[in-house]
């Protein structure tokens, strides 16, 4: 039903009664479903923190240091606990302590996002509602992962978790590992959501992010969700990167978003091509395990994943860090 499709369509073009059954759906607020502009979460670069860990848990003296030198190098906004910080292996426990360190540690500096998606849509509601009470600015969602979802499934779970947040919405699009992916018009009807303001996108089909762009203009942010794609979506109009880059090059992916908004997009395009290489490196064994073989050469956490995952194979580790000297990241 909310297929790709003509990237000019608006809540009232669909059917009469498929533009009723989205009005139980998706209230309507302030006498309509107006365009309302919403408050941007942040514009640059959002670092999706690695959460660093060993045998006995979460490491809060690593994970402070960390959110230390990232507020200093000048990124915008922290994500705790998304899919680089192995949200889907934290206890509950650990995934709450760990939302909560980081906002107390953050102290305003910048906005704190939380990871608070899940499979089971009464866990993410709970999990929401405490990251709201901890002092989250905004809540990343991700799709229902294995047990996936129909498009309406999908505006109804994310329609109920926006409703009972006290803090924004960004939802994340990653069909690589849920199974499931947000439709542009599907990302048109809930822009319409007054709590939900924006989509981390990480589809990496750019002509879906751009349908995405047209379609919601004015109603949703729209933030790249790779590393390899800033600039892209940058020039489609995006706010910036929830970046896994930026754990060990905060600056350098920084001056990428900084470059393009001082209108230097020659400049910024030179940088994202300067860092490719190391991205590639990032994500040539699946996300965390290269950046936490990184982070541990740079002294931010022990080289520890939990399985699933297991430590970056030697070969491979052996061309991260050759990349990293090159930079000057390490000796």
């Amino acid at each position: 039903m909310f297929g790709n499709g003509d990237a000019h369509i608006s809540y009232h073009s669909f059917a009469p009664q498929i533009r009723d059954d989205l009005i139980k759906i998706v209230p309507r607020r302030s006498g309509g479903m107006e365009i309302k502009m919403k408050k941007t979460v942040f514009e640059g670069v959002a670092t999706a923190l690695i959460t660093p860990l060993d045998e006995n848990g979460v490491d809060y003296e690593l994970f402070g240091k960390l959110i230390d030198w990232q507020i200093e190098s000048g990124v915008d906004a922290l994500v705790a606990c998304g899919t680089t910080g192995e949200s889907s292996t934290l206890t509950d426990e650990e995934h709450r302590k760990a939302i909560k360190f980081a906002v107390e540690r953050t102290a305003g500096r910048v906005p704190v996002i939380a990871g608070t998606g899940s499979n089971d849509t009464d866990y993410a509601l709970d999990l929401t509602k405490f990251a709201c009470e901890a002092g989250a600015d905004a809540m990343l969602v991700v799709t229902p992962y294995y047990n996936k979802a129909t498009q309406n499934g999908l505006i109804k779970m994310f329609s109920d978790i926006a409703d009972a947040s006290t803090k924004p919405l960004i939802l994340y699009n990653v069909p690589s590992r849920t199974g499931v992916n947000i439709a542009p018009k599907t990302c048109a009807v809930l822009s319409e959501h007054e709590n939900i303001a924006a989509i981390k996108e990480a589809s990496g089909n750019i002509s879906q992010i751009a349908e995405v762009a047209a379609l919601v203009r004015g109603k949703m942010d729209v933030y790249s969700g790779n590393d390899d794609q800033i600039l892209p979506v940058l020039s489609l109009g995006g706010k910036g990167v929830i970046s896994v880059l930026s754990n060990v090059m905060p600056k350098e992916t920084s001056e990428i978003c900084r470059r393009f908004f001082r209108g230097d997009v020659k400049g910024s395009a030179e940088l994202q091509l300067d860092l490719l290489p190391l991205i590639n490196a990032l994500f040539c064994e699946v996300n965390p395990i290269p950046v936490k073989a990184a982070m541990s050469k740079m002294g931010f956490c022990k080289n520890f994943l939990r399985l699933p995952l297991t430590p970056m194979e030697s070969d491979n580790a052996e061309k991260l860090y050759a990349i990293m000297k090159s930079h000057g990241i390490i000796a």
